[in-house]
């Protein structure tokens, strides 16, 4: 039978409640606690987690408790463009804006360090992971396919740009697209903090312009010579040092490659096409090829992805279709997760 003990009740003419001394709950570590059965708005101290913790109905949250949370979000990378003839080609596709709050980290563009976000325990936030732009197959002369935007909480990337067809600019995304061949046209531009601009190509070149990567601008045709994609940025949000968000590469005589951090290269005039972007990178894929006229086939757009880092004495629940490969993993006083499909994450 639970007992109330006070030396003395008066009382108070306003709406609250005044003790003299500091109010003691009942102590419980987490296994006596998981032990209780417990009702909606039950409140303790938990002496393992050393915190207040109130009991919602279904799950233990700790009342008041901050958690920051970094995060590295990237959007899908776009699909190169595909060619006609004799190496003029489609440019390559733009890698998928890019932003990190982490440490020192740089975001896409230029941009600085963004900014961490405090979150509540036992509250449901959403998460999108862009997909990278589709690749153009068997399709001549046509512009790639842009890539999807990713978002965490209310902060969001944009998808990548695609790789212009012939005669035609780059689009413009995250990062920007690279431009067509045989004509005097420019890359598409990047969204400002997330990603820099596509390459160009010009006059009678048959090259054609690298797609934009996170860390620098496309490349730009030279001659018969593809322009390469721009490179990717670097995070250590995982406890090691990764590149991601790297532009396709743009066809030529002499393909160009893809930017560091996963970018696909583009094609050449022999068989080779351009390749995919790496998944899970948000990077560009290259430009297809001009292989006697036929149809070839793009590089499409690496997956985006998100990432947040936080506190080890918190544990992540995805929902809603959300996947992780990993799942959480533990780097010093933190855990991290790589989320790598649309849905829900929660901490408790």
């Amino acid at each position: 039978m639970s007992e109330l003990k006070t030396n003395k009740i008066s009382t108070n003419d306003q709406n609250n409640v005044a003790i003299d001394n500091a109010l003691g709950l009942k102590s419980y570590t987490t296994a006596q606690r998981d032990a209780l059965t417990s009702a909606a708005g039950d409140t303790i101290y938990n002496t393992t987690d050393s915190t207040v913790q109130f009991y919602n109905g279904t799950t233990w949250v700790s009342a008041g408790a901050g958690l920051t949370v970094e995060y590295l979000i990237i959007a899908g990378g776009a699909s190169g463009g595909t060619s006609i003839a004799n190496n003029v080609g489609g440019g390559g596709g733009g890698a998928g804006g890019y932003i990190s709050s982490f440490g020192t980290d740089s975001s896409g563009g230029g941009g600085g360090t963004g900014t961490k976000v405090t979150l509540e325990t036992g509250t449901s936030y959403d998460v999108t992971v862009g997909a990278g732009g589709a690749a153009a197959v068997g399709t001549a002369n046509k512009a790639g396919n842009s890539g999807s935007n990713s978002a965490f909480d209310i902060i969001s990337t944009n998808g990548g740009g695609a790789g212009g067809k012939v005669l035609t600019a780059g689009i413009a995304g995250g990062s920007g697209g690279g431009a067509g061949g045989y004509a005097s046209v420019s890359g598409g531009a990047g969204t400002p903090n997330q990603g820099y601009a596509g390459g160009s190509s010009t006059g009678s070149q048959v090259g054609t312009g690298g797609g934009g990567g996170a860390g620098a601008v496309g490349g730009n045709a030279s001659g018969s010579t593809g322009g390469n994609g721009g490179n990717g940025v670097s995070s250590s949000i995982t406890g090691s040092s990764v590149t991601r968000a790297g532009g396709g590469g743009g066809v030529g005589a002499t393909a160009g490659s893809g930017g560091s951090g996963g970018g696909g290269a583009g094609g050449n005039g022999g068989a080779t096409p351009g390749t995919a972007g790496t998944q899970y990178t948000g990077s560009g894929g290259g430009a297809n090829n001009g292989n006697g006229g036929s149809a070839g086939t793009s590089g499409a757009g690496g997956s985006g992805v998100v990432i947040l880092r936080y506190p080890s004495s918190f544990t992540a629940t995805l929902a809603g279709g959300a996947t992780s490969t990993d799942g959480e993993q533990t780097d010093g006083s933190d855990k991290y997760i790589q989320i790598e499909a649309t849905g829900t994450i929660s901490w408790s």
